[in-house]
């Protein structure tokens, strides 16, 4: 199985960490990787400060001393409402990132369904946290979320692919997130500059980030000076897919001839059934998939909406880690990655992106 850099680079500073002193050639030999590709990787890494090089073999630097807090390992907890392709992907960005820097990274999971994330919360700090990543569990249906308990945590906290009220206490949290909003306005530029002046949104309603998707459609059409279209809801998803392909047919014989659909799972399963109608990405209508998990495995491959999930887990743990060692003294930080649009053959442009929900 192929390993990202990232995996490979973490493998490399464990050996590093558990030999001491060894030399790249059995450093290769040890992870099972080419020692050319280890060369590279010893140099990027001793650039970055995580390694020193020395006459053929590699060791942890002197100053490697603030990877321990107190003797010990430091250990973040990381709370997600689900596991899937989405947030998989956010969690190992954040377990490389934690390996890299000699930490210890302790998952908890909620549900869409839980009423309150403190639970969870409780049982992780059982586990005796330095710091804690939170994705609450904040939907539009909520309404106004509840914030006050999260200033009582006995331990850093941070916000991962949320970001909260500007009115509540986790305002004050640092955050780290995609920004979904410029997502959707990436795809509805896209379709504009491809001559549609009415794009149409299908999207769902159990999730933060299609919260999101709703809003950065209704900013994007606004700024693009599109027609705005009633967005069509998709209330029961994977499951009323049929009664969401007939009424993006009924759209299309408005003349809507382009449409984002958040996520992946419900643009792949409308696909056929849009075909059944008669309709043909992208010869009838435009369609763009937001999340890009699935999208590049589509009939046609879907042009997709692609957050960075990989880079949001390792800029969390990156940023908490910071939190832990310089405390109050760090400026509050909220970081917002942009998403990209990978261009595939669903919507009459062209190209070769390649892509993997929330």
């Amino acid at each position: 199985m192929t390993i990202t850099a990232e995996e490979r680079r973490a493998r490399i500073l464990e050996v590093v960490r558990e030999l001491g002193t060894v030399r790249v050639i059995d450093l290769a030999d040890r992870i099972g990787t080419a020692a050319v590709t280890v060369r590279r990787d010893v140099a990027a890494l001793a650039e970055a400060g995580l390694l020193r090089r020395s006459h053929g073999a590699v060791s942890l630097p002197q100053d490697a001393s603030p990877t321990v807090r107190e003797g010990r390992d430091r250990v973040i907890g990381m709370l997600v409402p689900t596991v899937g392709p989405y947030f998989d992907e956010i969690i190992d960005g954040a377990r490389v990132a934690a390996t890299a820097a000699g930490a210890r990274l302790v998952l908890g999971i909620s549900t869409y369904e839980s009423a309150d994330d403190r639970a969870q919360v409780d049982q992780l700090l059982d586990a005796g946290l330095d710091g804690l990543l939170l994705t609450p569990n904040w939907r539009p249906a909520n309404g106004a979320v509840n914030t006050s308990w999260i200033r009582d945590l006995p331990v850093p906290a941070a916000l991962v692919e949320r970001r909260a009220p500007a009115d509540s206490a986790a305002a004050e949290l640092d955050s780290v997130g995609s920004d979904h909003r410029h997502g959707v306005l990436l795809a509805l530029r896209h379709l504009r500059a491809l001559g549609h002046e009415s794009v149409g949104l299908a999207a769902r309603l159990d999730s933060w980030t299609a919260g999101e998707v709703r809003a950065g459609y209704e900013e994007g059409v606004r700024l693009l000076g599109l027609e705005p279209q009633p967005v069509i809801d998709i209330n029961r998803p994977g499951i009323d897919t049929d009664g969401l392909a007939a009424r993006i047919a009924e759209a299309v014989a408005r003349g809507v001839r382009a449409f984002l659909v958040h996520n992946d799972q419900e643009a792949i399963q409308l696909t056929p059934l849009l075909r059944a109608r008669g309709l043909r990405a992208p010869d009838d209508l435009a369609l763009i998939s937001y999340d890009d998990v699935f999208a590049s495995l589509a009939s046609p491959p879907l042009t997709a909406v692609s957050p960075p999930r990989r880079a949001v887990g390792a800029g969390a743990v990156e940023l908490m880690l910071r939190r832990i060692d310089s405390g109050p003294e760090l400026p509050v930080h909220h970081v917002q990655l942009l998403p990209d649009l990978k261009v595939r053959t669903s919507c009459g442009g062209t190209g070769t992106g390649t892509g993997q929900a929330d």
